[in-house]
C-alpha cells in the first residue's frame, strides 16, 4: 500500500528541489526500483528520506544528481527540478556545471569520495579552479576560510595533508567543505554519519545545520538512523521497495505514523534504556590483565623530529564469562577495536596477559597459536568485504573446518545446520555473496564464525552499517545464539542504543584507557565518569521514546524498556 504524496502535482516554483512522479528502472529489464515518487525540499528545510536497504532512497539521490550508472539504471518517467531546471533532461555538460554550483552531495564513506594520492587542499581547490575564475592565492584563501567554517583545526596543516592522515570526522568535514564551497542551493547527504561515533556524529549534524542556516541551503538527508532523523528533520519521507509509503512532519511520522510499515520501522529503533537482564553466572572464559598496544613512531623523510610512540591501548583489564555479552564502547580512536584485535591475535599486544582456560595466549605463536584460533572467532563490520566474492557461501563457511582437518562431507553438513541456526536455508550454500542482502550477508559471517564452535565470539561493529529493522534481527540472532550455545561475546560498538539492548556488561574506553566498567544498567543510567555522560548526551534522538511513539517529556528519564 502506498501513501498519496504531499506535494501538489503542479506548482514547483517555491521549492529548491521538486520531484514529480519520478520512476527509475533497470535498463533493458523494465523493473522499476523507484515508482512515481513526488517530494519537495524548500530553502532552509531538511527533508529526511528513510527506509530499509533496497527501498530506493539512495537511487533517488543519485537520480537528483544525475549520477545514475548509464546502461544500468535510468529515469523512465517524471521530472527532477533543481531551482526550476529539469535534471532528467539536462545534457552531461550542463549536469557537470550544476554539480557543486547548484547542487552537491556528501557520501557515506569519505575515503571513497577523496583521492588518496592528492592532498585534501588540492582536491577542494580543484572545485574552485573548474568553476570560478580566481587566482591560486585567492583559491587557497577561500579553501582555508571554508576549512575554518567547518571547524577544522590547524587549517594550514590540514590543507597539505592527505586523506589517510586525518580522522574519520575530519575527512567528513573535508567532504562537506568541498560540497558547500560554491554555496549550492541543494545539499544531498547520503548516510554521512553512519560510520561515525556519537560525539563526531553530533558535531557533523550541528555543522550541517549551522551551514544550512547561514546559506539557506535545502537539505535532502538520506539515512536509516531514526535518532538522527529525530534531531534534524523538518519533514520525513518513508520509502519501501521503491514506493513512497508515507510523508509528514517529524512529529507526524515519529509520534503518529499511519502506515504499519512506518510503525514497524520506528518501533525497531533500539532504546537507550538497557534491557533488564540477569547477571551472567557462567564460568570465566577469558581474563585480560594489563593489556597494552603501542605503535612505534616512524621518522618522516627529511624530518628532524624524533619519532613518537602512539599508545593505542594501555592497562586494559576485563573478564568475559560463558554466555556473557560484554560491550566495549567509545569514540573512534578510543582503542576498542585494538583490544579486540589483540585478543583475536590479529595484532600483537605489546604488554599484558590474556588467559583462556589457564593458558596465556599472549605467549603463543606460530603452530602453538593455531588451535586457539578455532576457539576465538571474529565478525567484522562489513560482511561484503569479509566474504570472498568468487566463492560460494558454502565454500566460505567450511573453509575453517577444512583447515582443521574436518572431512568435507561432515563440514558441509555442519555448515547447513549452522545456516539454519542463523535463520537461512542450507540451500544458500550454493549462492554467492552478491546474491544476498546486507543483513543476510552478516548472518552468513556469523554462521562462518559459529561453525567453528568457538568459546569466544568477537563482534566488531557488526551491526553499525545495517538499517534498523535488519539490525534488530541480527541483535536478536546474537541473543539466541548466546542462549543456545553459551558462547561469550565481546561486542565492539560506538552505538550506545545497541549496547543498551544486547550487553550484560559495558566497558567504556577513552584514548586507549578503560574509564568505566559495570553492568549495562549501571553504566547507562547512572554513569560515574564525565566521558560516559558526554557519550550518552551526544546520542542522537535520546529525547524520543521510539517504541511508544512519543517524545520524552522535559525533565523525565526514558521509560524502562
Amino acid at each position: 500500500m502506498t501513501y498519496s504524496p504531499t506535494p501538489p502535482a503542479g506548482d514547483t516554483s517555491s521549492a529548491i528541489l521538486a520531484i514529480r512522479n519520478l520512476s527509475v528502472e533497470v535498463a533493458g529489464a523494465g523493473n522499476r526500483v523507484v515508482r512515481n515518487l513526488s517530494l519537495d525540499v524548500h530553502a532552509g528545510e531538511t527533508v529526511c528520506v528513510v527506509g530499509e536497504s533496497g527501498s530506493g532512497k539512495s537511487v533517488t539521490s543519485l537520480a537528483v544528481m544525475g549520477l545514475l550508472p548509464p546502461g544500468v539504471l535510468g529515469i523512465s518517467a517524471g521530472s527532477v527540478r533543481v531551482e526550476g531546471e529539469d535534471v532528467a533532461t539536462a545534457t552531461p555538460r550542463r549536469l557537470r556545471e550544476m554539480r557543486a554550483t547548484r547542487m552537491a552531495m556528501v557520501f557515506q564513506e569519505p575515503m571513497t569520495a577523496l583521492n588518496p594520492v592528492h592532498t585534501v587542499g588540492k582536491q577542494v581547490d580543484e572545485v574552485l579552479r573548474l568553476h570560478r575564475r580566481m587566482s591560486a592565492a585567492e583559491r587557497r584563501a577561500k579553501v582555508l576560510d571554508m576549512f575554518r567554517s567547518v571547524h577544522l583545526p590547524d587549517v594550514e596543516r590540514i590543507f597539505d595533508a592527505y586523506p589517510h592522515q586525518l580522522s574519520g570526522g575530519q575527512r567528513q568535514r573535508i567532504v562537506i567543505a568541498m560540497a558547500l564551497i560554491l554555496e549550492p542551493k541543494l545539499l544531498i547527504a547520503d548516510e554521512p554519519t553512519t560510520a561515525l561515533d556519537v560525539t563526531t556524529q553530533k558535531q557533523i549534524l550541528l555543522l550541517i545545520k549551522e551551514l544550512q542556516i547561514k546559506h539557506k541551503t535545502a537539505v535532502l538527508f538520506i539515512t536509516h538512523d531514526f535518532g538522527v532523523v529525530a534531531e534534524i528533520a523538518d519533514r520525513i519521507v518513508v520509502m519501501n521497495r521503491g514506493d513512497l509509503i508515507e510523508s509528514g512532519t517529524r512529529h507526524e511520522i515519529l509520534a503518529e505514523p499511519k502506515q504499519s510499515y512506518t510503525r514497524r520501522l520506528v518501533s525497531s529503533v533500539p532504546s537507550l534504556v538497557p534491557s533488564r537482564r540477569e547477571a551472567p553466572v557462567g564460568q570465566p572464559v577469558l581474563h585480560v590483565k594489563g593489556l597494552g598496544r603501542t605503535y612505534g613512531g616512524k621518522r618522516a623523510l627529511l624530518s628532524r623530529r624524533a619519532p613518537q610512540n602512539v599508545i593505542a591501548a594501555t592497562d586494559v583489564n576485563l573478564t568475559l564469562r560463558k554466555g556473557e555479552i560484554l560491550g566495549i564502547v567509545g569514540e573512534s580512536g578510543s582503542g576498542k577495536s585494538t583490544v579486540a584485535r589483540c585478543i583475536v591475535r590479529l595484532i600483537e599486544p605489546t604488554a599484558g596477559h590474556m588467559m583462556m582456560g589457564g593458558e596465556d595466549l599472549s605467549t603463543l605463536s606460530g603452530a602453538a597459536l593455531r588451535p586457539v584460533r578455532r576457539r576465538i572467532q571474529i565478525v567484522f563490520q562489513d560482511p561484503y568485504r569479509s566474504l570472498n566474492p568468487r566463492r560460494t557461501v558454502g565454500e566460505s563457511i567450511i573453509e575453517g573446518l577444512l583447515n582443521f582437518g574436518v572431512p568435507r562431507d561432515q563440514a558441509l553438513k555442519r555448515a547447513g545446520e549452522t545456516l539454519t541456526v542463523v535463520g537461512l536455508s542450507p540451500d544458500a550454500m550454493r549462492r554467492y555473496p552478491h546474491q544476498f542482502s546486507g543483513g543476510q550477508r552478516q548472518r552468513i559471517c556469523i554462521a562462518r564464525a559459529l561453525v567453528m564452535d568457538p568459546e569466544i565470539l568477537v563482534a566488531d561493529e557488526a551491526v553499525s552499517a545495517l538499517d534498523v529493522s535488519v539490525q534488530a534481527q541480527v541483535l536478536e540472532l546474537l541473543e539466541q545464539v548466546r542462549q543456545r550455545t553459551g558462547v561469550g561475546v565481546l561486542f565492539i560498538t560506538h552505538d550506545l542504543r545497541v549496547a543498551a539492548q544486547i550487553c550484560d556488561t559495558i566497558m567504556v574506553m577513552q584514548r586507549g584507557k578503560v574509564v568505566e566498567t559495570g553492568t549495562a544498567e549501571t553504566v547507562l543510567t547512572d554513569p560515574r565518569h564525565e566521558y560516559t555522560r558526554a557519550l550518552i548526551d551526544a546520542a542522537p534522538g535520546r529525547d524520543w521514546d521510539f517504541r511508544n511513539f512519543r517524545p520524552v517529556a522535559a525533565g523525565q528519564s526514558h521509560p524502562a524498556a
